[in-house]
């Protein structure tokens, strides 16, 4: 975990939403093929399609946002047929948490 990154990371407001949103998908994004089958990934995860709708920007910045968590470390992808979906990367969150409570 580079804390750099993920802090420029979560330096915009939208990929703060983004973060929030995939902690809760099923409050977030109610289209059910929004999601990923549970069948093909018990953990699920979100259509970058669906992210992007709900954001109101343009494919290739919800992509460039997406990419830039998914260095850092916050989020995770998974490709099913043609679609990408994406998913909170837990493991890093609570090692910010830690790093968070301990060092700040």
């Amino acid at each position: 975990m580079k804390p750099i990154d993920i802090f420029k990371a979560l330096s915009n407001e939208t990929r703060l939403n983004i973060l929030e949103w995939l902690k809760e998908p099923e409050k977030h994004f109610k289209n059910k093929q929004a999601h990923l089958p549970k069948e093909v990934s018990s953990r699920g995860g979100v259509c970058v399609g669906d992210i992007q709708e709900k954001a109101q920007l343009s494919q290739s910045t919800v992509s460039s946002y997406l990419s830039m968590m998914q260095k850092a470390g916050l989020l995770e992808s998974i490709r099913h047929g043609q679609w990408t979906y994406y998913r909170r990367n837990e493991e890093t969150l609570q090692e910010l948490s830690s790093f968070l409570r301990k060092k700040l």
